[in-house]
Parts: C-alpha cells; sequence; structure tokens
C-alpha cells in the first residue's frame, strides 16, 4: 500500500457504536473511514475498495429485513474472497464465533471496552499476514 490510508469500512446498525468505534480509529491511526448502518449498503460500495471490513453480526436494528452479517459476509467474499472481515458482535458465544470463521470471516470480536483495541491488533495481524504471503510467493517463484 506504499503509505497510503488503510481503506476501512465499519459497518454496524447501532449508530453510536459506529460512531466512536469511527472516532477511535481516527484518533489512533491514519485510516479512510467509510460508515454503513447496513450490509446492503457495504454491498453497493465494494467498489471503493476496502482493505479491511469491519461488520457487525445482527444489523437488524435499522430494518427487521436487512440482510444479517453472515448474509452480508457472504456477499463480501464473493465479490472478493481477499477483502478480510473481522465479525463484530455483541454476543459472546461459541457458536455465533464458529458460524463466522466458517464463512469465511479472519476473526471474531465480542463487543466490549477492549473491542476497538482487540480490532487495532487483528488489523496489524492482517496486514503482517498479507505481507507475509507475498514473501512466500516471491520465494516460491524464484525456487
Amino acid at each position: 500500500m506504499n503509505n497510503e490510508k488503510i481503506r476501512l469500512f465499519l459497518v454496524d446498525d447501532d449508530a453510536l457504536f459506529l460512531k466512536s468505534l469511527e472516532i477511535e480509529f481516527l484518533q489512533h491511526a491514519d485510516f479512510t473511514i467509510e460508515t454503513f448502518a447496513t450490509g446492503e449498503l457495504c454491498i453497493e460500495n465494494l467498489s471503493h475498495t476496502p482493505d479491511v471490513i469491519i461488520l457487525d453480526y445482527l444489523l437488524d436494528d435499522v430494518d427487521k429485513n436487512a440482510m444479517n452479517g453472515i448474509e452480508t459476509l457472504d456477499k463480501i467474499k464473493a465479490f472478493n474472497p481477499d477483502i478480510p472481515v473481522v465479525m463484530l458482535s455483541a454476543q459472546d458465544k461459541i457458536d455465533v464465533a464458529i458460524s463466522c470463521m466458517h464463512h469465511r470471516a479472519f476473526d471474531y470480536v465480542v463487543k466490549s471496552e477492549t473491542a476497538f483495541f482487540r480490532l487495532q491488533k487483528i488489523i496489524s495481524t492482517i496486514f503482517l499476514y498479507q505481507k507475509m504471503e507475498k514473501e512466500l510467493t516471491w520465494y516460491m517463484e524464484k525456487m
């Protein structure tokens, strides 16, 4: 990405949580952030090429008929399977986390006082992982 800002999509139907998360990211790192209250809006804007998407699991506060997080995750992965998606939820249930991982989420974070710090660490891990993949590919092509 060469000194470009990380393009981050935040998708959550809780407007207050969404705004506080956006403020935290803007205060602590150099991001370009787009926020969306529904999965549908996120999907409509995937052409903006996000580097990472933080996606709420439920997404039904704004519209009870809206796509949930898993449906949105599936559509993101169908559009581009390489976009890392971190699922975020108030649900602290192992079966929910497993379901998210089964649908190819990069990670799962429970909404809490420490969620922002966990998300920061996960985003760092994502870019470290991508760098390692590129280096490995380069080495394999040289052999």
